[in-house]
């Protein structure tokens, strides 16, 4: 954790802002240069939170006090105290995010930990592709994105946020689950951050981005509108939102597959991801192989894996996704991107109303 991002950094539950114990620092490398970090330490915040830094990345989300006992416990005497006291103060918070976040985060752990960083591309998109892919999505330039400060919100395998800090944008990179890990230790860009953090409990400054991009993430939380709602709240005024979502399609194979998704829903994880690299990858790889599709088997287990593990995968209109842009008083709102599986969205975040009396 570079110690100039604490500044940017808020918990999760009580907004306030987080002071650090280091209890460790590390030299970290970018590329050609070190940068001096801190590897191990604590966040403390109101109302009795607070948050381990474990292997460079803040751990912000909400039940951080519960994943990482082990790390507390050791360097928190009266850790045993503090956690009692924020589960006698605070049980259904708590109760809420173990119940919706369980499945999710193991699942998209499971996900990426498939990804080779080296050999395999991003939804299709190699490096180039990726970054173009960001900013027809986003409806910015090279040039525009230059300078910016953006917030990445559920960045999965982190390669994205590398190509947009080279060029010239600092960029938080956010995911709940484990995949974070990687993301951080792949990145050679001193302006790329990396948090762990969950969507609904957004641990960073409000109003403060110029671009909060959230890019097939909403989809797979227990409540897409409220999630965007907790997101929007990052944005600066006059600053950006984009939003990739599903849409809903009519046809027999797609309506299918949905209920194959959801019979599977309840199975264990492990179980999950034997069925479909048994049954569903064999003959998904041939037909792709047919179409000239030329994803390699750990990218194609990956897209499979999106869209049959998760808890959740909701769909949304246009139309539905643009009235919760308008119903926060969002102007410029527009469709920037749209394929066979779903569209981009984005809107610009008013300015406050000045009162003239």
């Amino acid at each position: 954790m570079q110690e100039h991002l604490l500044p940017l950094l808020r918990c999760p539950v009580s907004r306030s802002p987080l002071q650090l114990r280091v209890i460790a620092k590390s030299l970290q490398s970018y590329g050609k240069t070190e940068e001096e970090i801190v590897s191990e330490g604590i966040l403390f915040a109101a109302e009795d939170w607070f948050y381990p830094v474990i292997g460079g990345i803040p751990r912000l989300n909400v039940e951080s006090f519960i994943d990482h006992s082990s790390f507390l416990s050791e360097h928190l005497p009266d850790y045993p105290q503090r956690r009692a006291a924020l589960e006698k103060k605070f049980p259904g918070l708590i109760r809420y995010v173990l119940q919706k976040n369980k499945k999710t985060r193991q699942s998209f752990t499971l996900e990426w930990d498939l990804y080779n960083y080296e050999e395999d591309r991003t939804w299709e998109a190699g490096k180039d592709e990726l970054l173009q892919r960001f900013l027809l999505e986003t409806g910015e330039s090279m040039e525009s994105i230059k300078g910016r400060l953006i917030f990445d919100a559920g960045c999965g395998n982190g390669q994205l946020n590398q190509f947009i800090a080279a060029a010239g944008a600092t960029v938080i990179g956010m995911d709940f689950s484990n995949s974070i890990e990687r993301a951080y230790r792949e990145n050679r860009q001193r302006t790329a951050i990396f948090i762990q953090g969950d969507v609904q409990f957004p641990p960073l400054d409000f109003n403060r981005f110029d671009i909060v991009h959230c890019s097939g993430v909403l989809i797979h939380t227990n409540n897409a509108e409220l999630s965007f709602c907790c997101i929007e709240s990052c944005v600066r005024p006059g600053g950006k939102l984009s939003t990739w979502l599903y849409s809903p399609r009519k046809d027999r194979i797609h309506n299918f597959f949905n209920r194959v998704r959801r019979m599977m829903v309840p199975l264990p994880l492990r179980l999950k991801y034997y069925i479909l690299s048994v049954i569903f990858l064999p003959p998904s790889w041939l037909i792709k192989r047919l179409k000239g599709n030329r994803q390699n088997r750990r990218e194609m287990m990956i897209a499979l894996m999106d869209g049959f593990t998760p808890e959740f995968r909701w769909e949304h209109a246009p139309d539905e996704a643009a009235g919760w842009f308008s119903k926060r008083g969002y102007a410029s709102i527009q469709i920037t991107t749209t394929n066979l599986f779903g569209f981009n969205i984005i809107g610009v975040k008013p300015a406050p109303t000045v009162s003239t009396t």
